[in-house]
């Protein structure tokens, strides 16, 4: 094993992990995933939430399974790169808000580069 493969089973219990709480968090409590949805996108917000949370709660599965990871690590990116407008949103939505609650909006945006990179490891290593 590559000294980069032996870190593919740690990434990938991270975004299964990450992935599925936030799966069920978007059924779970679906409005502060609402608030996030860029408005300029056709539909209801919550289409948006729930169709994401199936995403996320679907990759997870995928990433989980040996046979299908690295097919979960290519749908892990487009996810990722799919929601970075709600992570815009998020930043755009809370700058007038107390210092610590925009710390954590505008440290969501790299970190979407952190779990691009993520899933991009899983898709080449497995």
């Amino acid at each position: 094993m590559t000294p980069a493969a032996s870190h593919a089973p740690r990434t990938t219990l991270a975004l299964v992990t990450l992935l599925a709480a936030a799966g069920v968090q978007h059924f779970r409590r679906p409005a502060p995933f609402d608030s996030i949805v860029p408005p300029a996108l056709p539909g209801p917000a919550r289409w948006y939430t729930y169709g994401s949370g199936v995403a996320e709660l679907a990759t997870a599965a995928l990433l989980a399974v040996p046979r299908t990871r690295r097919l979960g690590g290519a749908a892990a990116t487009a996810l990722f790169v799919a929601v970075f407008p709600a992570n815009v949103q998020m930043a755009w939505n809370w700058r007038h808000k107390p210092a610590r609650m925009q710390a954590i909006a505008y440290g969501r945006l790299p970190l979407q580069g952190v779990l691009v990179a993520g899933s991009e490891h899983v898709r080449r290593h497995g």
